[in-house]
């Protein structure tokens, strides 16, 4: 099959609805201006899902492609079948032509949003982070200072009767993010000193907006956030804590 026809087909099928290009230009044209990058991205490694023997599936929605949009080069092309693979921080989309599974570039992507309304976004700092990998994290609160979530799987060793194998675990990691700079965040104290919040300013915020007791930890660290973010005193980054690593 011509090559230039096929990777068209792969365009058309995998990246309708392109809204950045308009209505008015054609798949075609966008074909040629985009064709060196999307060779790039549609090469990518024919992907293998873990064996069938494993327990359990490493990504963050289940085994089936979930309709999302995928940011390249500021563009958002919108119903792109895609999988996110916990375990190892990489994005999946389907081949149409050959019925299989293609990996993408993580380097390419910017961000990718599902249907439910996960957003994630790639971060080049981190690196000391075990669980970094590629850099994908889900924004949860996406202003000057951002709330980011690392969800991630372990492999680990299942042991039944007459059986072993491997399971996935899934864990996440809560960070703050400012100008560049990463601040894990395990509890709520750790985020009231990152933010160089006193005891006096959470308590003014409890009688001022409240604060259910239940309150998830992710919930806790958007609204010191958006505490920090309403005081008079501009922001100059995390307090640095003793003990505290990636």
């Amino acid at each position: 099959m011509n090559k230039g026809l096929t990777l068209l087909s792969i365009v058309v099928f995998i990246f309708q609805g392109v809204e950045s290009f308009g209505q008015s230009q054609t798949y075609l044209s966008l074909y040629r201006d985009q064709l060196p990058y999307f060779q790039e991205l549609i090469t990518g490694a024919h992907y293998e899902d873990p064996p069938n023997s494993y327990v359990g599936h490493p990504y963050l929605l289940g085994r089936d492609f979930q309709d999302g949009i995928l940011t390249i080069n500021n563009v958002s092309y919108t119903d792109v079948p895609l999988l996110y693979n916990m375990h190892e921080d990489e994005l999946v989309t389907f081949h149409p032509i050959y019925q299989e599974k293609i990996w993408i570039k993580p380097e390419k992507v910017e961000a990718f949003q599902f249907v439910e309304g996960e957003l994630f976004q790639r971060f080049s700092e981190n690196e000391t982070y075990p669980h970094h990998k590629n850099g994908f994290y889900e924004v949860v609160s996406d202003g000057e200072i951002k709330v980011l979530v690392k969800h991630y799987k372990k492999k680990a060793v299942y042991r039944e009767t007459g059986r072993v194998t491997y399971t996935f675990l899934a864990s996440e990691d809560f960070f703050y993010w400012w100008n560049g700079e990463f601040a894990k965040i395990k509890n709520g104290n750790q985020a009231m000193k990152a933010l160089r919040l006193t005891k006096k300013d959470i308590r003014n915020f409890i009688k001022t907006q409240g604060l259910e007791r239940n309150l998830s930890l992710q919930e806790y660290l958007v609204r010191l956030v958006n505490l920090s973010q309403s005081a008079e005193v501009e922001f100059s980054g995390f307090a640095k804590q003793k003990g505290h690593d990636n």
